[in-house]
């Protein structure tokens, strides 16, 4: 009974499998088109949250960040449907999501993006795109449950021509069962970075201080964002800062995580900015110019990180 219990469900995966790489090539968005023209205050935005100080993307010349590639695309909160002209994702694209729904892959986490740059996009440009389903997964098992990975390319032209690729990569899965706390994500620590975690380690936030023009920079950055130069000093920060902007992180749930929480854009007396939690207070009450200080969050016995705890409304840190 257990052996033919096996196959058929070795066989039902199979015939799933079947289906879902039917989707493969098939048409995610077709004729999409951006809501605007790439325009100087989207890129003024962008640039002053990412703290991306940059010449090239100011002035009668100037040209989007390559990294706000997707951004022309997005449809935002009211989504691109019932715009003549503007469409949003396929019936193909549906039909995939409830399939895996359907097969009990419910939960879904983005897992990473990959983009490539063919040509500058600049204030004036139409931006105008299609997608494709390039790939579905056979099933597979991570940490956070068993599922497959589904793979979006979307090819980005300005005024009709080719401009870059947008590779967007999602896991649909079913959650795994709880045995034992999971731990916090582990930070990437490359050479670029690894003098920031070393103070955090000591209970210091380090920023750099460029030796050649003396921008101090935030995150890690092995050049100088405003000069080009190389040379770079470490500079403690006091741990003072304002909440600049912020999100409140409902979905999706995320094991060693519990949603809501507050994640603060903030701005630190030095002049840069760092994203991290906003403690101390209920998330529904941060808000924007909120005075916050530095504290250090032990996660588990291995992971203490850098977090801002806010004033209670009307009271003291």
């Amino acid at each position: 009974m257990a052996e033919a219990e096996e196959a058929a469900g070795v066989a039902e995966a199979e015939g799933l499998q079947e289906r879902l790489k039917a989707y493969e090539g098939r048409v995610a968005v077709a004729s999409g088109v951006g809501k605007d023209p790439v325009n100087a205050p989207m890129i003024r935005h962008w640039c002053e949250a990412m703290g991306d100080t940059n010449p090239a993307y100011r002035g009668p010349d100037a040209v989007a960040p390559p990294t706000m590639l997707q951004a022309w695309t997005m449809g935002g909160l009211s989504g691109h449907t019932g715009r003549p002209g503007r469409t949003g994702r396929s019936e193909a694209y549906d039909e995939l999501l409830a399939l895996l729904d359907g097969a009990g892959y419910t939960s879904v986490v983005a897992t990473d993006c990959e983009q490539e740059y063919l040509r500058p996009l600049k204030p004036g440009h139409v931006v105008t795109f299609d997608a494709v389903i390039e790939s579905v997964s056979e099933r597979k098992t991570t940490k956070l449950g068993t599922g497959h990975f589904v793979t979006t390319r979307m090819d980005v032209r300005a005024d009709g021509e080719l401009a870059g690729t947008h590779r967007f990569r999602i896991l649909k899965y079913a959650p795994a069962a709880k045995r034992t706390p999971v731990k916090r994500p582990r930070p990437v620590i490359n050479r670029d970075n690894a003098g920031f975690w070393e103070g955090v380690a000591a209970h210091r936030l380090l920023i750099q201080r460029c030796a050649a023009c003396a921008r101090p920079r935030f995150p890690w950055l092995p050049g100088c964002n405003a000069c080009g130069s190389q040379e770079w000093h470490a500079v403690e920060a006091s741990g003072s800062g304002t909440v600049f902007s912020y999100v409140v992180m409902h979905h999706p749930p995320f094991p060693a995580f519990d949603p809501p929480y507050a994640v603060g854009l903030v701005e630190l007396a030095e002049g840069v900015r760092m994203v991290s939690n906003v403690v101390g207070v209920p998330h529904d009450k941060v808000r924007i110019g909120m005075p916050v200080r530095l504290e250090f969050l032990r996660v588990d016995e291995e992971l203490e990180l850098p977090v801002f705890r806010a004033a209670a409304e009307g009271g003291e840190f």
